[in-house]
């Protein structure tokens, strides 16, 4: 059956596909055989800047032109060439080579993958394109969310709010509070992901430049790797086995987890806070919210986000757990892991999107929102009971548990009587008096 996004087996290569389609040039087959390409070139040409063999500014050019014109059809010439080798970078090795002979520089064939172990290409080219993939996709997207989540939170910043805690009623809250709580915390996650360094491998078969020392043992091979990796902006592991011990992209597996937690956070709010009637959601002509009920407008970009970002963690724990850990000098189970790291990624994507069209079909219905606060005066008793303690009241709190706990019809009516039948100056009743669930909402840094 001929491959599209209709036969996809995964629902990011098929109905989500032009939401994930993005992140092919950095986790796909052709994205990965791309990035070892870059890398060996560039390895190349820092072998050419340290004098290590000359190139002439003809030739420069037109290996570079090979560099940089790297598509398809080349992927696929990689391809043809690893079903003889049976090795996928030793294929991008002869590859380069032939480029060599059609850049005028056949006689530097050698210099090609000069030292190296496959493990210095991939445990280089995966960084990379992570890197590049964070930082041009993943945290725009993420910082496209939480700016609109701050909008919303400066929008609705002095709509009072009834808070639940326990699912139960709870002292009076802001809406625009309880949105800049997730804004704030998705910014401090940001900030932590920020710290963890971008780090490769990149010290020859077994992490010693052993090959590297025998040819050339006045080198300082570890500072010149150390530069050559610094030109790609990735930090070098100083001590490693064949293979990177992952423990930088692990931490930084993990950052994503504990945003995508948050998230999930997030959207289970907005769910409820749409199930209790304080959202409406905008429609749009010609969808349909269920096949048997025509009035429903569900909250599914919530809950396909929830359902998206679950599965991202599920991955992502599986990741960040399994990486670090090698036998010995080296196995393989690090590579085979690897070529998923796009997966997770790519349901973090689409949730991050349907988040978004989420929050924007939100439309505040804020009678409901007061209907909710006028039914529940019994939590304003908090406050009374406080002023009462400032005021050596004897046992306030007792006597508003008496009044209040687990009692029904508590009103403004009821309150207010329980405030003028109170031994106190009328100063202190007039303050008592002007407290309704509407104000009470405490107070808060400016935003």
């Amino acid at each position: 059956m001929e491959f599209q996004p209709l036969t996809a087996i995964s629902p990011i290569d098929g109905r989500y596909h032009s939401q994930s389609a993005q992140l092919a040039d950095y986790f796909s087959e052709y994205g990965l055989i791309r990035y070892r390409v870059w890398v060996e070139w560039e390895y190349f040409f820092f072998l050419a800047s340290k004098r290590f063999f000359s190139l002439t500014t003809r030739q420069k050019k037109l290996l570079q032109a090979c560099r940089d014109q790297f598509g398809i059809a080349d992927a696929k010439r990689i391809k043809e060439i690893e079903k003889t080798t049976n090795h996928d970078v030793k294929a991008v090795e002869y590859y380069l080579k032939e480029q060599l002979d059609k850049g005028e520089a056949g006689h530097l064939k050698e210099w090609i993958h000069f030292g190296l172990t496959s493990q210095d290409i991939n445990n280089t080219a995966i960084p990379l394109s992570w890197k590049n993939c964070l930082e041009a996709t993943y945290l725009p997207s993420l910082l496209q969310l939480n700016s609109l989540l701050l909008k919303q939170a400066r929008q609705w910043k002095s709509i009072p709010l009834l808070a639940r805690t326990h699912g139960q009623p709870a002292s009076p809250t802001r809406l625009g509070k309880e949105w800049k709580v997730f804004h704030e915390r998705i910014l401090g996650q940001i900030e932590l992901l920020s710290h963890i360094p971008y780090s490769a491998k990149f010290g020859g078969a077994t992490g010693n430049f052993n090959a590297h020392q025998v040819s050339f043992p006045s080198k300082n091979w570890p500072k010149l790797a150390d530069q050559f990796l610094a030109g790609l902006g990735l930090e070098r592991q100083q001590f490693t086995t064949q293979i990177e011990h992952y423990d930088m992209l692990a931490a930084q597996l993990d950052a994503l987890k504990r945003i995508n937690t948050i998230l999930i956070d997030l959207c289970r709010d907005c769910w409820s806070y749409i199930s209790m009637d304080y959202f409406k959601q905008k429609t749009k002509a010609g969808e349909v919210g269920s096949s048997a009920m025509p009035h429903k407008v569900n909250p599914i970009d919530f809950e396909n986000a929830e359902g998206n970002l679950g599965i991202a963690n599920a991955l992502l724990e599986h990741l960040s757990a399994k990486l670090p850990i090698s036998r010995l000098q080296r196995d393989l189970t690090d590579s085979t892991v690897l070529r998923n790291l796009g997966v997770p990624m790519a349901h973090i994507v689409i949730a991050l999107n349907s988040i978004e069209k989420g929050l924007n079909k939100l439309v505040l219905n804020e009678d409901k929102i007061q209907q909710d606060l006028e039914n529940n005066w019994a939590v304003v008793a908090e406050a009374i009971q406080t002023i009462l303690r400032r005021e050596q009241y004897p046992n306030p709190y007792e006597a508003l548990k008496e009044l209040t706990r687990g009692k029904q019809g508590i009103t403004r009516e009821s309150i207010q009587q329980f405030i003028r039948q109170l031994k106190v100056k009328p100063s202190v009743k007039k303050e008592l008096l002007a407290i309704m669930p509407q104000n009470y909402t405490g107070t808060h840094p400016n935003f």
